[in-house]
């Protein structure tokens, strides 16, 4: 009777163990949506699997993309430095801005140095709003922006 006893419970164990394991290509929920992702970070956040370039900028030597998570309802800007030759010795930065509409006004925006060579990424902004990224041009020092998404 004890070793039917002992085997049920091993068993019933072995069970409840198994449901607890994740099982690969399970699908997790964001830990963030809409504007409660402003200032956070898309990977950590995992708002990067499902994420696209809508929009994006180069003046040549710097690219700025702006990405957009529907699952998470937020953007970011990535950036790269498109020509890696390393010699830029002015940090440059590219922009995510957060509108009120199209030319609305300025919500909020953030920055990222665009690391010289390679690529990085800003924290997101979120909720139903209009976005652009932009990026300082090499020599003129000018800001080129896209259009807004």
């Amino acid at each position: 009777m004890k070793r039917l006893l002992m085997k049920t419970a091993m068993v019933s164990a072995a069970a409840v163990a198994a449901t607890l394991v994740p099982l690969a290509g399970t699908s997790y929920a964001a830990g963030c949506s809409n504007a409660g992702c402003d200032n956070l970070g898309p990977v950590s956040q995992g708002c990067d699997a499902d994420a696209v370039t809508q929009r994006s900028v180069t003046d040549g030597e710097r690219k700025a993309e702006l990405r957009w998570s529907s699952k998470c309802q937020a953007a970011w800007v990535r950036v790269t430095d498109t020509d890696g030759s390393g010699s830029d010795w002015i940090p440059k930065y590219g922009y995510i801005e957060k509108h009120n509409g199209v030319n609305g006004p300025l919500i909020r925006s953030l920055a990222v140095a665009i690391p010289n060579p390679g690529s990085d990424w800003s924290n997101m902004l979120g909720g139903n709003y209009y976005y652009r990224v932009c990026t300082t041009q090499g020599g003129s020092g000018a800001t080129i922006c896209s259009s807004y998404f």
